[in-house]
């Protein structure tokens, strides 16, 4: 058993540990070491190397306010992530498995196997087929596994805002009102895999963002994981619009079921066009799921296949 104490210089012992000692209380519940702080001082004790370790990431942390930005649970978790105890952890990891903070997902089906791998290794993933095969909920996993290791800054979620035989008109209030309820699934999948008080912290400070596909025009996105889902209901132009949004470091997946599409007559899916386009780009990988993958009850399957056979 080690003991270090830090002495701040230049920062605010308040502001490092937060408001209720929140930043602080991260730290503790990710390393097996004592940590107290009195005054600008920091006393650790445990064994040499997590000491080492805390001991750099108090110096990220106190060198983050010094540069004027205000360190909250989530920059104190990710900055953990980024260093040598999230490297330590990775080693023990199943490959093939995702690893967010509240649960953990191993693929049901070949084509899960596949479409977790694809995330992975390409850029740009498809993952095309019948609902309740785990597109978009394995999307939404692996982007958030991400943030929690700190490969990522940010998620974006969209999704086009087309009217299943309902208006968008009757619905109340501003615009984002008006397409929250088509964003659900979304908002469902995210509150599985993260602590409600966390989530609201990412909603706030728009690390996590969930917009109609509208939202997404004129901007680039790097350091991300962008993911369109419902993507059958976009047209061509804005399917060729969302796949230029992307910068450095992103990856972008897109999610849809070719056989649901509400764009009015005449209007060609982006999703199908894609598929005719975009098969066999470097980087670019599609994975067709069938009624097999569905993770549903046996009967959603069977519905599947009787309009398959149809």
């Amino acid at each position: 058993m080690s003991r270090k104490v830090i002495k701040l210089k230049d920062v605010d012992p308040l502001l490092l540990a937060g408001v209720g000692d929140e930043n602080l209380k991260v730290i503790r519940k990710q390393f097996n070491a004592q940590i107290v702080a009195r005054g600008n001082k920091i006393t650790i004790e445990g064994g040499s190397e997590e000491i080492e370790e805390i001991e750099n990431l108090i110096g990220k942390l106190c060198a983050r306010i010094s540069s004027g930005k205000i360190l909250t649970p989530e920059d104190v978790f990710v900055e953990i992530r980024k260093g040598k105890g999230s490297r330590r952890n990775a080693e023990t990891q199943e490959e093939g498995v995702i690893y967010t903070p509240r649960r953990l997902l191993r693929p049901q089906s070949q084509h899960q196997e596949t479409y977790i791998k694809s995330i992975e290794k390409n850029p740009v993933t498809f993952g095309v087929g019948p609902a309740g095969t785990g597109k978009t909920y394995l999307a939404v996993a692996k982007a958030v596994e991400a943030l929690s290791n700190g490969k990522i800054d940010r998620i974006i979620l969209a999704r086009p805002a087309v009217e299943a035989g309902e208006s968008l008109g009757f619905l109340p209030g501003d615009l984002k009102e008006k397409v929250d309820p088509y964003l659900r699934p979304i908002y469902d999948a995210l509150s599985d895999m993260i602590p409600a008080d966390k989530m609201k912290r990412y909603l706030d400070n728009q690390v996590i963002e969930i917009a109609p596909l509208a939202f997404m025009r004129g901007r680039t996105l790097s350091d991300a994981y962008i993911i369109l889902d419902e993507a059958q209901n976009t047209t061509s132009p804005q399917m060729k619009m969302f796949l230029t949004r992307m910068g450095w470091n992103s990856h972008a997946i897109i999610t849809g079921d070719i056989t649901q599409i509400d764009l009015s007559r005449g209007n060609k899916s982006g999703l199908v066009d894609a598929v005719d386009i975009l098969t066999g780009v470097a980087g670019i990988h599609f994975v067709h799921f069938d009624s097999r993958d569905v993770v549903r009850p046996p009967l959603v399957s069977a519905i599947i296949e009787a309009y398959e056979k149809k």
